[in-house]
């Protein structure tokens, strides 16, 4: 049976991957901080699929060398889907950025040592879409990318995305020659949580339906659901024509006030925001609740994506936005976590 190894296996994105691994025969290995987290996983992966699940997890992190070569040993594929994620952004810009590189290059490193055929490694639109400035193409593409030096168009975590990426192709073309990637550039990963433990990209309906904003901040956002980003990640791994790509995926742009009115129409009965906050006010806001510091660069601003590549190399036929909004907000309702 053909190995793949699923870094950071307990996220979000990787834990649909794990069962669309599984679920086409794959067997799979994870990599997490501490292996103790096994039982955990295999019961969140169990019960969301409703069979029982059980895959191996070995202790690995992206800023140590120990346990890569162990981890990496049988393996035929790599899924990179580990990077830090934060939920508030760090005074330092390097304690995500270093993470990210590094932890990149650690993971394509070992399986180049390893002989693995092909990495798939999990970037974002935020390597394609920022730094731009007045400059922005109106419909962006896997062709372009942001600029991290721009700063005013950037965070800490969209420069780590990019810096992240071009460290991986470098490598490809260098040292890593021989070892095959493919990149996937998701925009807001919504749809089913499995537990309680949630993305930060979750926080599109966790802020509104616990009514943590007075309204809408003046964003728009793509939105994928994780289950075709589940599925991007398997394609890519499998199709010969996806070696050397990068992918976009993403379904559509909604504002942040049209993602409120689908939660009100689905949950009439809950008390939700209503109308626009100015750009200002949003500003003060960020002092009481620090998770909208990661927004204040993105006020006023719209960036539109091509998804044409994902659906035509990976045989992507998306999810609508809507369904991903309400699976998201649905799942976390059963989980008593909303």
């Amino acid at each position: 049976m053909t190995k793949v190894l699923v870094t950071g296996a307990t996220g979000f994105i990787a834990s649909h991957t794990i069962l669309a691994l599984v679920n086409k025969g794959y067997e799979v290995r994870g990599t997490a901080r501490s292996a103790s987290k096994a039982e955990k996983l295999n019961a969140t992966l169990s019960a969301y699929a409703g069979k029982p699940v059980e895959i191996e997890l070995v202790s690995a992190d992206l800023t140590s060398d120990e346990g890569w070569d162990a981890a990496m040993d049988g393996v035929t594929y790599l899924q990179h889907l580990a990077s830090p994620i934060p939920n508030n952004l760090p005074r330092d810009p390097n304690d995500l950025i270093i993470p990210a590189r590094e932890g990149a290059l650690r993971a394509l490193r070992a399986a180049k040592a390893a002989g693995v055929k092909r990495a798939v490694m999990t970037s974002s639109f935020a390597s394609i879409a920022y730094g731009w400035g007045d400059s922005r193409p109106d419909v962006l593409d896997e062709s372009h990318w942001s600029n991290p030096d721009n700063l005013k168009d950037n965070t800490a975590y969209t420069r780590s995305k990019v810096i992240a990426e071009k460290a991986a192709w470098d490598y490809i073309e260098g040292d890593g020659k021989g070892l095959e990637l493919a990149v996937i550039n998701p925009v807001a990963v919504l749809g089913p949580a499995m537990s309680g433990d949630v993305s930060a990209s979750l926080e599109l309906v966790t802020q509104p339906m616990e009514n943590k904003v007075p309204a809408f901040p003046k964003l728009t956002f793509g939105i994928v659901d994780v289950r075709d980003v589940a599925l991007a990640h398997v394609a890519a791994m499998e199709k010969p024509e996806a070696a050397g790509e990068r992918f976009i995926l993403g379904d559509k742009v909604l504002s942040f006030t049209e993602i409120g009115a689908i939660l009100r129409e689905a949950y009439p009965d809950r008390k939700l925001p209503k109308g626009e906050l100015p750009n200002w006010l949003v500003r003060m806001l960020t002092v009481v609740n620090p998770t909208l510091k990661q927004i204040v660069p993105e006020l006023g601003k719209h960036r539109s994506f091509n998804n044409e590549k994902s659906q035509r190399v990976l045989g992507i036929d998306y999810i609508p936005a809507k369904d991903a909004i309400l699976a998201s907000t649905n799942s976390l309702i059963d989980l008593g976590e909303l």
